[in-house]
């Protein structure tokens, strides 16, 4: 009786040895993993290409407070961009970008006296050189930005006939933006413009006018790095 006990005993043991070492098992075995989450690279240094589209809206008027006219050109503008980028110490990133694009600005004003005709003004492209200051954020990198501009504007009247002059205007601009990383080479770029595009000498009727022009722009781009 004390052996078949002892059996018992044994292989209760053994069915209670084996139960638990199966439920260690289950416990032990790893958690299935979960794909990693790929961070975009904030590294902006380097060059970079890019293409833009925009709506811009000017003005262009004399100079003189006589004004025969105040025109206000406004349309959409499309150009492609390149520059390079460098960073600076505690994450400011510096640049220079160069831009050209073509624009389709126009207005038109109509007189009636003392003959009925209009004042039309068209700028047909324009382009800038520009420095870069802005603060690396990782995947998204918000700037200001300075420096030159230039726009090629042609002025006409038409009444008995039609007088028409061009002129490239060279002025200054200033902006805000922030680019926003897509891929590691891929980056979407939103940028406001205020550009003084100077004085210019305009024959079209009458005596010599000297004519300034200025711009609001609001562009979205898209840039490639390298």
């Amino acid at each position: 009786m004390k052996s078949l006990k002892v059996l018992i005993a044994a292989g209760l043991s053994t069915v209670a040895f084996a139960s638990m070492a199966h439920a260690a098992d289950l416990i032990v075995d790893p958690a299935p993993v979960m794909p990693g989450v790929v961070e975009t690279s904030g590294n902006w240094d380097g060059a970079f290409v890019g293409a833009f589209g925009g709506y811009a809206s000017g003005v262009t008027a004399p100079d003189n407070t006589g004004s025969t006219f105040d025109l206000e050109p406004a349309g959409w503008q499309l150009g492609v961009n390149a520059g390079v980028n460098f960073t600076l110490s505690n994450g400011i990133v510096a640049g220079v970008v160069g831009d050209i694009a073509w624009a389709d600005l126009s207005d038109s004003l109509t007189f009636t006296a003392p003959f009925s005709g209009s004042y039309d003004s068209k700028v047909d492209w324009l382009g800038s050189l520009r420095g870069r200051v802005g603060i690396d954020g990782g995947d998204f990198l918000p700037y200001l930005t300075a420096g030159l501009a230039v726009a090629h504007n042609t002025l006409s009247v038409t009444g008995n006939g039609t007088l028409s002059d061009d002129q490239t205007h060279i002025g200054w601009t200033v902006g805000a933006g922030a680019e926003f990383a897509v891929t590691d080479e891929l980056s979407i770029d939103l940028l406001y413009r205020y550009s003084d595009y100077g004085t210019k000498t305009y024959a079209i009727s009458g005596p010599e006018e000297d004519v300034g022009l200025t711009a609001h722009q609001l562009t979205v781009g898209l840039n490639y790095a390298f």
